[in-house]
């Protein structure tokens, strides 16, 4: 027959396979989960974020923007796209907006705004509709 001693070794090793062995269940559950509804996985402290996509597979990458969310541009910057932007469409007329904000490497997003204030001055004019929207300057 067992000792006493003995008897309460073997049962605190068994709880603690018990309790490790949970854990690591409820670890694997978590990762299934997490793969099933698609949520990225979490960042190591070594993992920086990164704050720009690459762009023609990675070659160009575009300007990060570092302003907070619901920031304001100033004028100043808003004036400043505007010219860069009727700078390229005067040397090359006929381009969609996509196609501006690669050359320029500059967000489709971020060329809204110039691009509506450059057509409202008039030294924009567009052809076609929607995504077939091209621009030339007047």
């Amino acid at each position: 027959m067992a000792t006493p001693n003995l008897d309460q070794q073997i049962r605190s090793r068994i709880e603690s396979f018990v309790e490790e062995l949970a854990t690591l269940v409820r670890e694997a559950a978590l990762e299934s989960v997490q793969a099933a509804l698609g949520s990225p996985a979490a960042r190591g402290p070594g993992r920086p974020r990164t704050t720009a996509a690459p762009v023609a597979g990675g070659a160009i990458r575009r300007r990060a923007v570092r302003r907070g969310r619901g920031a304001k541009r100033s004028p100043e910057e808003i004036d400043a796209l505007a010219a860069k932007l009727l700078a390229y469409v005067k040397s090359n007329p006929g381009n969609t907006i996509e196609r501006i904000g690669k050359a320029i490497a500059i967000d489709t997003k971020e060329l809204k705004l110039p691009v509506i204030k450059l057509l409202a001055e008039k030294k924009l004019k567009t052809t076609g509709q929607r995504r077939g929207t091209k621009y030339s300057a007047r």
